[in-house]
């Protein structure tokens, strides 16, 4: 099938194009409009004069027209850009905030998180999201969707990572249009009477209801975890162990309610109403009826962004099941809701769930029907599980770039997850269904319960089976940009070439291939090249990294050592070994010195161009500035604020560089 034969597609890649141009590159609302404007005219009168679609002039003039539309759309969608935004009246002082929950986050070990929109600052009514921290041991922390409360504090910006290739979560954040923070610390808030209940709350408070429910019946603690992930999309009690297993085993996309879920639970509801067909306006009433409890299932969900999502598209996959045109119909109105989606919220594009979502989409579209014909076995179960493992196949393919740039492991057993638990997973839906319908109504059988946390604890532990299969798990996988790009290339040409193969396809497939493979061999020479020694940010704790190519170094006294730290920068950085040294009080580094100073306070009184300071040393900093000399000085994670504070103060007077990692991320020596 010629995706770029479908019209929709071709409008949707322009937008996105438009939305990249938008996204980095940062232009006035008012001139791209006035841009976007003047194009479609332009392209209405081109089409008037010439009538002519197919002209190279009417295709430039479109091509432009829905380019500047996605970068418009983007500036547009960027709540800092509303004149009535936060941002714009707060100041650096503290002021009365008014503020009202939109959602509950995963809570960390010591404070609790939530997304708050700003209804007012000193009584100004503004607009815009912000994020809200409050410790675990403050007072009031039952906080719920549409809670409201006020307090008087003092705007922050969003913590930005501290060292080389850490999570940005400062950039996630951006990107779902929050931009600062809000730490609230004990009795530092009040909350207020609320009357105003949103659709989103509503939900809330009946998703709650039924895991209150849930929690009475008999159900192990894993198996209840799963069961509030799978029917609810509430994954915050599932154990740290079983959601490692599913990921392990390529199977963690089962954990989030989306289009899988729908999907299948569309195929439920419509095999459930099938006999409703013998009766007048029978299809119009299964039509009706599965709408109904697909919106129904989305609202007990929580109407997250990415079950709306689903939800709208199996809304019109419902309708072209309806119409008897499936095929068709469901490929275009497909790529229609993503031009739609991404019109209306351009942001969706740099969401990882989204990316992966539509990919494996594209990838079940174009590449499932190919398979699918290289075999049709007669027997009807050998061919539904033939088709089964097609379309894993093809959904891999399409999400399995995007998965190494982003989690940079591939589980090989995917397949067997998938083969074992998707053709079962229509039926745990439907018996969840009841469950919660039943246990809602007080009314749920002790033997349907037992039953269902059996099949659940079934389940967990054949991923768990396939999770420890570790030689089929590929980890720690260096997968940059580029090798992203340069993988969908030569996946795109690749699948050109089996649909048609002459010459000219074969050498952009060779082609293609000799680029990634050049790439990839260019930035292995690269790495053997590099030299370079950092002190890394980490709470308590000192650790040095002193990087020759492939090997790596890790200097510290430290026990419990952050292997996350170290992971993510040894994949991002090609690292082959790595191996552990004891901290010394000093180093040389080329041509240069470094003292280190340790809780001891104790130091050689050398010449260093280089001091840090580790376990908060009771040293005269004067003193020793007077006496060294050097050329900067440096405080990592493990010294008390207060210290460094002062060591700042005292370096600032004897303009010595002071560099905090705490504030200044990772420091790497020249």
């Amino acid at each position: 099938m010629k995706l770029l034969a479908f019209i929709p597609i071709r409008l949707t890649l322009l937008l996105i194009f438009g939305i990249l141009i938008g996204y980095y590159f940062q232009f006035d609302p008012k001139y791209l409009l006035t841009a976007t404007l003047s194009l479609f005219a332009l392209l209405a009168l081109v089409f008037f004069l010439e009538k002519n679609k197919k002209s190279i002039l009417f295709g430039s003039m479109a091509a432009l027209s829905f380019v500047s539309l996605g970068s418009y759309s983007y500036t547009l969608a960027q709540p800092i850009n509303s004149s009535s935004h936060y941002s714009h009246f707060a100041s650096n002082q503290n002021e009365k905030w008014t503020l009202k929950i939109k959602e509950v986050l995963k809570p960390n070990p010591y404070s609790n998180r939530y997304f708050a929109k700003v209804k007012s600052i000193s009584n100004t009514p503004v607009s815009g999201t912000i994020l809200l921290t409050i410790p675990k041991d403050s007072f009031g922390l039952n906080l719920k969707i549409d809670d409201e409360l006020v307090t008087y504090s003092q705007i922050l910006p969003i913590d930005k990572p501290l060292n080389p290739h850490q999570f940005d979560y400062k950039k996630y954040l951006r990107n779902l249009g929050i931009y600062h923070q809000l730490k609230i610390a004990k009795k530092q808030f009040i909350k207020i009477e609320n009357r105003n209940t949103t659709l989103k709350g509503f939900a809330a408070k009946i998703r709650n209801h039924i895991i209150l429910k849930l929690k009475q019946e008999n159900f192990g603690t894993d198996e209840l975890g799963v069961i509030q992930a799978l029917l609810l999309g509430e994954r915050s009690d599932i154990s740290k162990e079983t959601y490692t297993n599913y990921q392990k085993a390529g199977a963690v996309h089962i954990l989030a309610v989306s289009g899988l879920h729908i999907g299948i639970l569309l195929l439920v509801i419509q095999f459930l109403l099938s006999p409703l067909q013998n009766i007048p306006n029978g299809r119009t009433i299964i039509l009706i009826f599965s709408v109904l409890f697909l919106w129904m299932f989305a609202f007990i969900a929580g109407l997250s962004a990415s079950i709306i999502r689903a939800t709208t598209m199996f809304t019109f996959v419902a309708y072209a099941l309806y119409l008897n045109r499936p095929h068709n119909t469901f490929n275009i109105l497909a790529l229609s809701i993503l031009f739609i989606l991404l019109f209306i919220n351009p942001n969706l594009l740099f969401q990882v769930g989204f990316q992966m979502s539509y990919a494996a989409v594209f990838a079940i579209l174009w590449i499932f029907p190919i398979l699918k014909d290289l075999w049709f076995p007669k027997n009807i179960v050998v061919r539904y599980f033939w088709q089964l493992l097609c379309v894993s196949i093809a959904a891999q393919l399409g999400v399995l770039p995007i998965s190494l740039y982003y989690f940079h492991q591939f589980p090989g057993l995917f397949f067997i997850s998938n083969l074992i638990i998707v053709p079962a997973l229509g039926v745990i839906l439907g018996m969840g269904i009841f469950v919660i319908f039943f246990s809602i109504l007080n009314w749920l059988p002790t033997q349907l319960a037992w039953v269902y946390n059996k099949i659940i604890g079934l389940m967990n532990n054949i991923i768990a089976w396939v999770a420890q299969q570790e030689s089929f798990i590929f980890s720690a996988i260096s997968f940059d940009f580029i090798q992203l790009l340069l993988s969908f290339t030569v996946l795109v040409i690749g699948i050109e070439l089996y649909t048609r193969f002459n010459y000219k396809r074969i050498m952009f497939f060779l082609v293609s291939i000799l680029c990634f493979q050049g790439y990839t061999i260019y930035q292995e020479q690269q790495t053997k090249n590099i030299s370079e020694a950092l002190v890394l940010h980490q709470t308590k704790q000192t650790l040095i990294l002193n990087r020759r190519g492939h090997q790596l170094s890790i200097l510290t006294n430290c026990k419990n050592r952050p292997d996350y730290l170290i992971s993510d920068y040894r994949t991002a950085e090609r690292i082959d070994s790595v191996h552990f040294d004891s901290l010394e009080n000093s180093y040389s580094l080329q041509d240069e010195k470094l003292l280190i100073i340790d809780s001891t306070g104790i130091y050689l009184k050398s010449a260093p161009n280089y001091i840090l300071l580790t376990q908060s040393p009771k040293i005269n900093l004067d003193r020793l500035i007077d006496s060294i000399q050097p050329k900067e000085i440096i405080a990592d994670g493990s010294n008390y604020k207060s210290y460094v504070d002062r060591w700042k103060a005292t370096c600032i007077k004897n303009k010595i560089p002071f560099h905090y990692t705490g504030e200044k991320g990772a420091y790497y020596f020249e």
